[in-house]
């Protein structure tokens, strides 16, 4: 098989990621050309990967067919048009965009376009919270009645992620409910369904104008659950990024308690408590997930078989939506707001 060339607009953290990702995917690849604003940057990366700085981005997108987007937030409209209008595969990491006008722009584009694309909302590849999806969808389970989800981090201006662009609303467009929490968002429609109402708080500890870093939210959902999201931005350093997920259904507790592997903890009505984590978490999953969950190696897949990618630039636009009636929300004390 003839490896994906593969082009990264960015060559920061993200897609450091990245590269980890597309070297453990079953389809073969192969970087072969770079760009980054940081020439520096840019030059070290192309080192470890054998690939070319391109001194522009129209330069990159003539060489590729598949373009991974890894700028800060307000770059992604101009690189996703370059390469949508020569026809590449995008994909492009979350959020689409700092507002919900400028991503309905973005995805409306790419749709136009037809090319394969991607974002990287991966907790849908999450093989706990794959796991998580499963049981839920057993009869056995009952209705959902509530879901509990706390996710933290160190704020990412400082530590490994280094990213001044996150204290600039500009350029990132807000806080940890865009920049993070858009993943939880689009991952409790996921589980339970479509969002109907959501009531939000944010602060600003950090003083960061512009640039939430504790928010507190309640979800109403279509099917009747209701929910509750704490995210925050703190200085612990020694602490990962992590999520604590409990949902409670008519007969089954379940919670996780670390978002890709496990932990995964249940208990349902008549049996006693079970648990997976790692290995055998990932041999519970019926059916086993694509490539064991790795995303890039599904995107890689996509772009070979001329198929479909997932998730899309439509579904992150869905996530925006629930993300500017939580800022909308906020903006009004917590009055009730439909996304």
């Amino acid at each position: 098989m003839t490896p994906v060339r593969v082009g990264f607009v960015g060559t920061g953290f993200i897609a450091r990621f990245h590269q980890m990702m597309l070297s453990g995917a079953s389809t073969p690849c192969e970087i072969v050309a770079v760009y980054d604003t940081d020439p520096e940057r840019a030059a070290a990366f192309a080192t470890d990967t054998g690939a070319e700085v391109a001194p522009s981005v129209e330069a990159l997108v003539d060489r590729v067919d598949a373009v991974f987007i890894c700028t800060w937030t307000s770059a992604h409209h101009d690189a996703v048009a370059l390469a949508v209008a020569a026809g590449r595969a995008v994909f492009c990491e979350k959020p689409l965009a700092p507002d919900l006008d400028q991503a309905d722009a973005l995805a409306t584009m790419v749709d136009a376009s037809g090319v394969i694309n991607q974002v990287g909302l991966v907790l849908r590849r999450s093989p706990a919270f794959t796991l998580v999806r499963q049981l839920l969808a057993d009869p056995a389970a009952g209705r959902v009645m509530a879901v509990v989800l706390r996710d933290d981090q160190f704020i990412p201006t400082q530590g490994m992620y280094g990213s001044d662009w996150r204290a600039d609303p500009d350029r990132a467009g807000a806080g940890t409910v865009i920049e993070h929490s858009i993943h939880d968002v689009d991952l409790l429609e996921w589980l339970l369904g479509p969002i109907d109402r959501v009531s939000a708080w944010t602060r600003e500890f950090h003083g960061i104008e512009g640039i939430e870093d504790a928010a507190t939210a309640s979800f109403a959902f279509a099917a009747g659950a209701v929910g509750s999201m704490v995210s925050v931005w703190h200085d612990g350093l020694e602490r990962p990024s992590l999520r604590h997920v409990e949902i409670l259904c008519e007969r089954l507790h379940v919670v996780v308690e670390g978002d890709w592997f496990g932990p995964v903890r249940w208990t349902l009505t008549g049996t006693g408590e079970q648990a997976r984590e790692g290995i055998d978490l990932l041999e519970a999953l019926d059916p086993p997930l694509p490539d064991g969950g790795n995303p890039d190696g599904e995107f890689l897949a996509a772009v070979v078989a001329g198929h479909p990618a997932s998730p899309t630039v439509s579904d992150a636009l869905r996530a925006h939506a629930v993300v500017d009636a939580l800022y909308r929300s906020a903006a009004a004390d917590g009055a009730p707001m439909a996304p």
